[in-house]
């Protein structure tokens, strides 16, 4: 492996880097998973069992992080469902260029406003203090 790929591997698993947002992923016509679903080594490549129900809120909010912070363009047009990426988002801990990415992507295309995790955790550590 070269300096570049190792660079490149290097700055994906820290999160600096933006995700892939393929053109297609809110086009209705796309295939999406349902079910049970084996997550590809590629996405999923720190856990034994990388099986997932899709069924269940945890479980899905897992899948959409590792495939928001991993995944090529192909794995987030047949992962990601927008509407419930809008859904799952206050669940979602995302580096800050893919929370980045995303919120723009949202604001542009679907005209919604999300939060960076950061701040919804710096806004809910505020109200226990103060609250």
């Amino acid at each position: 492996m070269d300096v570049r790929s190792i660079d490149g591997m290097a700055q994906a698993i820290r999160g600096d880097v933006p995700p892939e947002i393929p053109d297609d992923v809110d086009d209705p016509t796309v295939r999406k998973a349902r079910g049970v679903v084996t997550m590809p080594r590629r996405v999923n490549w720190s856990r034994t069992d990388p099986t997932y129900d899709l069924s269940d809120q945890r479980q899905r909010a897992r899948v959409y992080e590792q495939v928001l912070r991993e995944g090529s363009a192909d794995d987030v047009r047949y992962f990601i469902e927008v509407d419930e990426l809008i859904h799952l988002w206050d669940e979602l801990v995302l580096p800050p260029a893919v929370s980045q990415a995303w919120a723009d992507w949202l604001a542009r295309h679907r005209n919604v406003t999300v939060q960076d995790c950061r701040t919804r955790v710096r806004e809910q550590r505020r109200e226990d203090v103060t609250g």
